[in-house]
């Protein structure tokens, strides 16, 4: 059974630092992109960041760029993602998903999804 499961989450004052983690199992790892996408209400389902795990190639949205860094640990088959100097407007539910096609801004490319994690910022 495929199982990607988010955890870190909470609510932290704007400034502060979360890090997120993706745990998978249940597909071979390295044969998969992991992708960071992120879900505020009333708003569409954003791509944040991606990792080709392969080859440990990354990628961000701009507007996270120089505060967000993800990274792998292919030992755990795990995928995290650092969050610092957060703002309000990071505000969201933050999934992981994996994508055989590769590394994707398209959320629909991507097999399969985490159950998600609520991210909350305060100002």
């Amino acid at each position: 059974e495929v199982q990607l499961v988010e955890s870190g989450g909470g609510l932290v004052q704007a400034g502060g630092s979360l890090r997120l983690s993706c745990v998978t199992s249940g597909f071979t790892f390295e044969d998969y992109a992991i992708g960071w996408f992120r879900q505020a209400p009333g708003k569409e389902r954003e791509g944040v960041s991606l990792i080709n795990t392969k080859n440990g190639a990354t990628y961000y949205v701009d507007s996270v760029k120089g505060r967000l860094t993800i990274s792998s640990d292919n030992a755990k088959n795990t995928v995290y993602l650092q969050m610092n100097s957060l703002k309000v407007e990071d505000t969201a539910v933050y999934y992981c998903a994996a994508s055989l096609s590769g590394p994707t801004w398209h959320w629909e490319a991507y097999d399969y999804w985490g159950q998600g994690t609520q991210v909350t910022v305060s100002s």
